[in-house]
């Protein structure tokens, strides 16, 4: 891999992750301060800056702003990100606006409606966590993939840390990236993640297959990124079942 900045980063969140998050290489959890090696954590981490807003203005200033004729909720939200995103170093300022985002999007109000019974307050509380991680991934508006964490490869990384079997594992990816975005989870998911810089893309298609998601900057290459993935993915998600407590699971 290729790694630049390797200072350790340090975040204190409003909850305590689940400890079992320190199975991966690199991560540490005590309760609510999570400590991240670059260097031992990511598959790929070749840049240090990420594109965020604050969330506090996208909650007053985009959430509750509806589409028209003539402006799409994706210009509305190209247009927040030109006027209020700035570019920064802080990981640990990137991880903590990663979890509001997410705390907002797996909220529990939404159980009643997704359809899942056998989907949990507890599995939420799972993709809120997995979700957050995964917001240090990354990228560039070429297409080229800079940063790779362990969490781009979902329904491997929470049968990691949860000791999830194949089934709920993919379940659980189908809920993140597919199930939860009929079209009102959609326009409320591409708001939200106006304060991570882009929108949220995957790789997978009508099921889960390990191809990931990440918040991509508007305007990225898609096609160099799926090459890209493409050319990566089975290995690395082949290291991160290696630290399986349960192999059988």
């Amino acid at each position: 891999m290729t790694t630049i900045d390797t200072t350790a980063i340090t975040v204190e969140l409003p909850k305590a992750f689940d400890p079992r998050w320190s199975r991966l290489p690199g991560i540490q959890v005590d309760g609510r301060r999570i400590t991240i090696d670059p260097a031992e954590y990511f598959f790929r981490f070749e840049s240090n800056t990420w594109l965020i807003a604050d969330w506090e203005l996208v909650k007053a200033q985009l959430l509750d702003v509806d589409e028209t004729t003539e402006s799409a909720v994706e210009q509305l939200a190209l247009d927040f990100i030109k006027q209020h995103s700035d570019s920064t170093s802080d990981a640990a300022r990137v991880l903590a606006t990663a979890y509001e985002v997410y705390a907002y999007l797996f909220r529990e109000e939404h159980l009643a409606g997704l359809g899942l019974p056998q989907i949990t307050a507890d599995h939420l509380r799972m993709l809120r966590e997995a979700a957050t991680l995964m917001a240090l991934n990354k990228v560039e508006l070429d297409g080229h993939i800079s940063n790779v964490g362990p969490c781009w490869f979902f329904p491997a990384a929470t049968s990691v840390v949860f000791d999830l079997d194949d089934e709920m594992g993919g379940m659980l990816d189908e809920v993140y990236h597919g199930g939860w975005f009929n079209e009102h989870r959609r326009i409320e998911s591409i708001k939200a993640h106006a304060a991570l810089g882009g929108r949220l893309v995957h790789g997978c298609q009508s099921v889960p297959d390990q191809t990931g998601g990440v918040v991509a900057p508007y305007g990225a290459s898609l096609a160099n990124f799926r090459d890209d993935l493409s050319a990566f993915k089975a290995g690395w998600i082949k290291q991160v079942y290696s630290h399986r407590v349960n192999p059988a699971a």
